[in-house]
């Protein structure tokens, strides 16, 4: 299993978060007050990761590139030369399938770039490696689904990239032969802006083609202000995004 992996389970929420508790626990009879300071820390931060008005909040911070009106989508194969769609996960061996399938995130993006393939007759490439180093690649199991569940074809396949740094830069690799410079760029709203700075350091002209916002009214009962397990996970998604948009520079500049 990567380092990289562990690392970002213990230390971003609710990981994080978890281990405050954990460590208010250690420290409540030798140091009680940054015991306390530890526990409430943690205790808050779950509290608050758990409200789905926090993650509309936050996803309007990072979620700054407008939707592709459907009025452009015919009109794209003029301006890009492929449809890139990003990598969101895969479930392990669901017996009703008989095989690993696209998680519902990357089932999302799936089901939006064969949308935007129909009516731009564009190229498609899928972008995205193996699982903790188990085939098949998410860049396969995404074709196999484009073909079998939506009736569109994939040209090319990704099936090498960990990061989003990867995937535009392998991605690079299987395009420039092509001559291929204009992609448009299929991933979560909140998701596009790292996207679209790595594609662009590796190249591209990008067109975004976001989707999956969360910025959104929430719909839900009393505003958002109660506590909802799934709000949990996407407060997760969005801080990684969050922590991905300042490091990336850093890191890969």
């Amino acid at each position: 299993m990567p380092i990289r992996y562990i690392i970002k389970q213990f230390l971003l929420p609710p990981g994080g978060l978890l281990l405050l508790l954990l460590l208010g626990w250690w420290l409540r009879r030798r140091m009680p007050r940054l015991s306390a300071a530890c526990f409430w820390a943690g205790l808050g931060g779950l509290w608050l990761m758990s409200l789905p008005i926090v993650v509309e909040w936050s996803a309007k911070v990072l979620e700054r590139e407008p939707p592709l009106a459907e009025a452009e989508w015919t009109q794209l194969a003029g301006r890009v030369d492929v449809i890139v769609v990003l990598g969101g996960g895969r479930d392990r061996d669901d017996p009703a399938w008989g095989a690993d399938q696209p998680s519902p995130m990357a089932l999302e993006r799936l089901r939006y770039a064969a949308r935007l393939a129909r009516a731009s007759g564009l190229p498609l490439l899928t972008s995205g490696g193996l699982h903790f180093g188990e085939p098949p690649a998410e860049a396969k199991i995404m074709a196999d689904t484009l073909k079998r569940d939506f009736g569109v074809d994939v040209r090319w396949q990704e099936g090498e990239s960990r990061t989003t740094w990867e995937n535009a830069t392998f991605s690079a690799k299987l395009l420039e032969p092509a001559g291929v410079r204009r992609v448009l760029l299929v991933t979560q709203a909140s998701h596009m802006p790292r996207a679209r700075w790595c594609f662009e350091q590796a190249g591209f002209e990008v067109v975004a083609a976001p989707m999956g916002y969360l910025g959104v009214p929430n719909g839900r009962p009393a505003g958002g202000w109660l506590p909802e397990a799934k709000a949990v996970w996407q407060s997760g998604m969005l801080l990684n995004e969050a922590i991905g948009l300042l490091a990336y520079p850093l890191a890969y500049d």
